[in-house]
């Protein structure tokens, strides 16, 4: 039940600072290495940035320490890893580019722009 706490906490944080085209997949059947993973659209790389620090800060306050982040030099593309929750927040063209969500199968989304209750 943790992944759907923290999909929550990540959600409403998402949804808190603006994030646009939020989409949940579940993974869990299709790799080790998360159960799920969380995409997310930033307008800027300062918007993209204080998404990520607001999920890490939140993240933290609810007791979930050694949180993970990548890519906050540039704010292209930041990857948070919380445990089995992977986050990617995305410039929209680089998002485009690199079309993540079709790496998974479709079959897969678990909501497409709506919260987790």
């Amino acid at each position: 039940m943790i992944d759907k706490k923290i999909i929550k906490i990540v959600s409403d944080c998402l949804e808190e600072m603006k994030a646009q085209n939020t989409t949940i997949i579940n993974i869990s059947k299709k790799s080790s290495i998360a159960d799920y993973m969380v995409v997310s659209s930033g307008t800027s790389s300062r918007h993209i940035s204080s998404i990520a620090d607001k999920i890490q800060r939140t993240l933290k306050n609810n007791s979930y320490k050694n949180i993970q982040v990548e890519g906050l030099q540039n704010c292209d593309w930041v990857l948070i890893d919380a445990f089995d929750v992977i986050i990617n927040i995305f410039k929209p063209e680089v998002r485009e580019f690199y079309r993540i969500e079709k790496i998974w199968s479709e079959n897969l989304v678990v909501n497409d722009e709506t919260k987790i209750g």
